[in-house]
């Protein structure tokens, strides 16, 4: 699975593989790596909206 296609999983923005195997440890990793990576681009956000907004 390519880099780009699990980020768009993640943002709900692709549907995921119904192939691939489904546990609850997967299940928890990919809900802590969405929080993540949905953190992170709102601190980029911000930090973009500060940084230009003077």
């Amino acid at each position: 699975m390519g880099f780009l296609r699990q980020i768009g999983e993640y943002l709900f923005l692709v549907k995921r593989d119904p192939n691939q195997q489904r546990t609850g440890m997967m299940k928890a990793m990919h809900g802590m790596n969405r929080i993540s990576l949905i953190i992170f681009l709102i601190g980029l956000i911000v930090i973009l909206v500060r940084k230009f907004s003077h």
